[in-house]
């Protein structure tokens, strides 16, 4: 595990980082998410989202370098689940950040909000993330057919998760 990489929460600071992420069509063509919004409407989601309780995001940091972005979505404070995503920006990929900031992810979800279940949406073609998934824990539950709109065409999504009893076996 790479031992320098952190979260720590997201600031307006990080805003110009987040913005070139969402909009390298590399990266988003993965996330099932049309590129290229202004910087204004990311500035107006981020003020939206500032006090969200369903909703936290996380800047990766290696020591003091911005290597990614993470995020809970859609937590469900009742049914105790929520939706993991992440991004490593291209300049960092390959180097085992994504499975250490996927670990790191899972520990927050766990050890702070306690959630039941966390789960993910992936691309059924992006076989080096279902991997890096996989090899984190996460299981696959299912496969959603024709689930995203991206380019022109539709995509499939596997669905995976993780329960926090199998966390914590992992753990023991």
């Amino acid at each position: 595990m790479n031992e320098n990489l952190t979260l720590r929460t997201l600031e307006k600071t990080d805003l110009e980082f987040i913005h070139a992420l969402y909009n390298n069509p590399e990266i988003i063509s993965y996330w099932f998410e049309e590129p290229y919004l202004s910087f204004a409407h990311r500035e107006d989601s981020f003020d939206k989202n500032m006090d969200n309780q369903r909703h936290r995001q996380f800047i990766l940091m290696n020591i003091d370098e911005k290597v990614g972005f993470v995020e809970l979505v859609s937590i469900d404070p009742r049914h105790r689940n929520a939706e993991f995503t992440i991004i490593i920006h291209p300049d960092f990929q390959g180097k085992g950040y994504a499975y250490t900031a996927t670990r790191l992810a899972m520990d927050y979800a766990f050890s702070v909000i306690n959630l039941n279940k966390l789960y993910l949406y992936v691309d059924t073609t992006n076989e080096k993330a279902i991997h890096i998934y996989e090899k984190a824990g996460f299981q696959m539950e299912g496969v959603t057919q024709e689930m995203f709109f991206v380019n022109g065409t539709y995509h499939d999504a596997a669905v995976m998760c993780i329960f926090d009893r199998d966390y914590w076996k992992m753990h023991e």
